[in-house]
């Protein structure tokens, strides 16, 4: 957990986050963080493979930035998908279910009208949670 109410700012160094001004992960005081919006980027491209592929490869993308703050995919609370196609939804889906099955976040998924790049078809957002040692045990 962050001490003393600071804030935390992880930057993934993706030329787009100096560009745009954002941060790839913001951890809060009060142990909830948030993560950006993820997408199929693998060794700094993007990789435009299948519904699937993307989601799995866009959902990475926001685990390593949880990792860079010390945590898993089971600290992940909430999950929202941005898909550009309803025919996208099962391999998607399938996708989260595989990643996410043991950890059960709660989850959206909604269907835009597109993304920067055309080849994307898909975009993550994470939420997570650091519990203190203590909480949440009996």
């Amino acid at each position: 957990m962050t001490s003393s109410g600071e804030v935390r700012r992880i930057s993934s160094n993706v030329p787009f986050e100096e560009t745009v001004g954002y941060s790839r992960a913001v951890e809060l005081p009060n142990g909830l963080v948030l993560v950006s919006g993820c997408t199929s980027v693998v060794n700094g491209a993007i990789d435009a493979g299948t519904p699937y592929e993307q989601t799995v490869n866009a959902f990475q993308v926001a685990f390593d930035a949880l990792e860079t703050l010390g945590l898993g995919r089971d600290a992940v609370v909430r999950t929202r998908m941005y898909i550009t196609h309803a025919r996208d939804v099962d391999e998607v889906g399938r996708a989260h279910k595989e990643l996410f099955d043991a950890v059960r976040p709660a989850a959206s998924m909604l269907i835009v009208s597109g993304f920067i790049d055309p080849s994307l078809v898909v975009e993550v957002e994470v939420e997570a949670y650091r519990q203190e040692r203590g909480e949440g045990t009996s």
